[in-house]
Parts: C-alpha cells; structure tokens; sequence
C-alpha cells in the first residue's frame, strides 16, 4: 500500500463513507443522514488512503464562509470526515492527509482551515487551536423561573410546520451570521441539515417542533425542538430537547425561552449546544440549577497568516509584530507586522524587532476572540518581547460577542 492520498471518485463514496463508519465505532448511520452528507460532499475536496480496494484512510473539506470579528464572511475550509482504520495507525495516513489538504487549501485561496474534533488532543500538531466554545446544559423548569424584557408580549409565537417553515429560519440565521464570529454562511443545500431528523435516532422523543416568533406579521426568531415524554409515579416528568434558536432581538429570543421553559407536562430543558455568552442564563433564575457544562466547538487553523489576520478588524488600535513558527506549514513562519483598528486591518512581512512570540496554533485560538492571548501567555506558549505588546495584542483581538459554532459538519 501507499500512504499517499487520491481524490475522492464518486463510485467509491459508499466505501470510503463505510470506511469512515467503522472508524468511529462501526453503527450505520440512519438512510436519511447518509444521503445527506453524501448529497454535501464535495468530491474534488475528499480523499482517501487506499490498501488494494480497501479504504483505510479518509478525509475530507466543505468550502464555507466563515464570521469573522468585524462581520466578514472568509473563505473556509471546514475539514471533516478525518479517519483511518485502527489496523493502520502510526503509519504516516494522517500527517499525509493533512499534508495533502493543507496544501489544497493554499492553492485554492482559503487563508482559514476550521473542524471540529473528535478528540481535541490530535489536531494540535497541525497547528490548530481551539477558538470557540459552547454551553451545554439542563434547565429544571419546576425550580427555574425565566424573567423576561420589557416588550416581550408584544412577540407572538406561532407553531409551524419545521419544512414549511425552512425559508423564514434560515432568513433569520442569515442575518445572524454576521453579527457573531464562528458562525458559517449556510450553502444550498445546507439548510438540510437543522431539518434533519431519523426516526430512529429520537431516543423517544417526539418528531422535530418548530415555533415562529412574529412581531407585525414579520419573523423575528425561531426555536426547533423535540419533546420527550416521561411520565413517573408522581406525574409527568417530560424533557424539551432544544434543537436550534435564533433570534433577532432580546425580545424574541426571551419570548422563546419563556415558551421552552412552560410546555405543558414537561420538567426540564436539554440544551445542547448554545453560546458560552447566551442570554438564557441571564433570564434564568437560579443558574445552579441548569448545571453548565462548557466544551470546545471550533478549531482554527491560519492556512495564510497575512490574508487571515487581514481579513478580520480590531476592537481596539493595534501595531505589533508577530514571531510565528509553524513547523507543519512553513510559509507561514517568520514576523509579521499587523496593524489595525475597527476599520480594517494589514498584516505584511516584516524584519522589524518582534514584539510578541507564537506559534500558529495560538493565532488560531485567538482569531475569533473567544481566546485572549493573555491567558494564552499565562499558560506560556505566548511570549511578550515587548513590554506592553501582550495586552495591547489581546484587547484588540477580543470580541464583544462570544464565537461560536451552531452546527456540526
């Protein structure tokens, strides 16, 4: 065998997936969410490793267009569908696929690489950091009470069919997009996935809900959900199983947390994935009792430094230059001078003295904000040669808004 990837051919999707499968653990999917990835795959983006006619290694990208701070929408790839067979590890597959990618990746213009892990620790190396974070908790709705703004009975919420009502959700996510860093613009096709729902994996709980929150007639926000019954010798014991919520205004959002928090025969709320700065857990009454649990969401990773940090704007006036060693991508290392503000950003080659010293990785975890070099530092793997340059660097990278990923790829 060779340990060097091939692009995907079509005809050899149901291996290469089957392959894919078995590496994480070997239960097939469900018909219709294999016929959605496949139907997402772009093949001339994928690749496998090959052992005869025996896939043993895949990978995999989606071309998005990521937030940035300052509202850009930037070229993307969303790498997934990472695996090789256990029988064939330690053998180079992996380093070659991300080899193979990453240079892909250059060639076609994208300054960012982003995933999701699977496991954090294995991506590191390849000069990814963690970038954005989510929350996942439980709200206890018989002890949690939801305080909501002034003006929220002027919203009013209408159930709708989840399909019928695919168009006016995702036009409200559109012009969500922009407003926090990590969210990905949605391609056709795309607006699928939130919609997706198998039978089998329900896990008793009810076909997917959705609810419309109007004000004069227009769509302001929108919640997809499940319910699972339970019952007790007590009484009713059921769960909210919150799929997907946006909003467009405190208002909106507070009005569909209200609802969340108050179906009828229900005693909780299982959110899933939400923004580590999310409202709900100003509008609940007692947080302890949602139990929050945080996790990471989103790994970056700057494929083209300049373009990347040019790409984003600054909350604060910044002039500082970078020492980056990136072992793995190689044209990336060097200084580099970034100067900046909330208009607009430049970032060029320079030979000027370094002010602050890094890795790729750690320009990863800050470029969306949710990471502050400073703590970066406190950990050691940033170093100040500058006195002052640490804080001015970090206040300028910060974001007012948490970022975050709303949906696996």
């Amino acid at each position: 065998m060779t340990t060097e990837p091939r692009v995907l051919d079509p005809a050899e999707w149901d291996d290469w997936y089957g392959a894919l499968e078995l590496a994480f653990g070997g239960v097939a999917e469900s018909p219709e969410e294999v016929a959605l990835w496949r139907d997402l795959t772009e093949f001339d983006r994928s690749m496998g490793v090959w052992d005869g006619e025996r896939c043993v290694g895949t990978a995999g990208a989606f071309s998005f267009r990521l937030s940035v701070p300052g509202g850009a929408l930037v070229p993307a790839a969303g790498v997934t569908m990472v695996s090789v067979d256990a029988t064939y590890r330690r053998r180079g597959i992996l380093t070659s696929m991300m080899r193979r990618q990453l240079d892909d990746v250059r060639a076609g213009g994208e300054p960012l690489a982003v995933l999701t892990a699977s496991e954090p620790e294995i991506y590191g190396r390849f000069g990814y950091g963690i970038a954005a974070f989510s929350t996942r908790a439980t709200i206890d709705t018989t002890r949690v009470r939801i305080s909501v703004p002034e003006g929220t009975d002027a919203v009013t919420l209408r159930r709708a069919d989840p399909v019928k009502a695919g168009p006016a959700c995702e036009a409200v996510y559109a012009r969500r997009v922009t407003a926090r860093p990590g969210m990905p613009a949605r391609q056709p096709g795309w607006e699928r996935l939130p919609l997706l729902d198998p039978p089998g994996e329900r896990d008793g709980a009810s076909p997917r809900q959705c609810v419309l929150a109007e004000r004069d007639g227009e769509v302001v926000g929108y919640a997809l959900y499940a319910v699972k019954p339970e019952w007790t010798y007590a009484g009713a014991d059921g769960t909210v199983v919150l799929k997907d919520l946006e909003a467009l205004d405190p208002q909106a959002e507070a009005a569909l947390w209200r609802f969340l928090c108050s179906i009828d025969l229900t005693s909780s709320v299982r959110i899933n994935s939400r923004p580590v700065d999310s409202a709900w857990e100003h509008l609940v009454s007692d947080v302890r009792r949602c139990a929050p649990v945080r996790r990471d969401c989103l790994h970056v990773r700057l494929v083209d430094v300049g373009a990347a940090l040019e790409a984003r704007t600054y909350q604060a006036p910044v002039d500082v230059v970078f020492e980056v060693a990136d072992a793995f991508c190689p044209w990336n290392a060097g200084r580099w001078r970034l100067t900046g503000n909330a208009e607009g950003a430049s970032c060029t080659r320079t030979e000027g003295a370094a002010d602050l010293a890094l890795s790729v990785r750690e320009l990863g975890a800050a470029y969306l904000g949710g990471v502050s070099l400073t703590s970066l530092a406190a950990a050691g793997r940033v170093r100040e040669l500058r006195g002052g340059a640490l804080v001015e660097a970090s206040v300028a990278f910060g974001s007012p808004v948490a970022p975050w990923l709303p949906h696996g790829f």
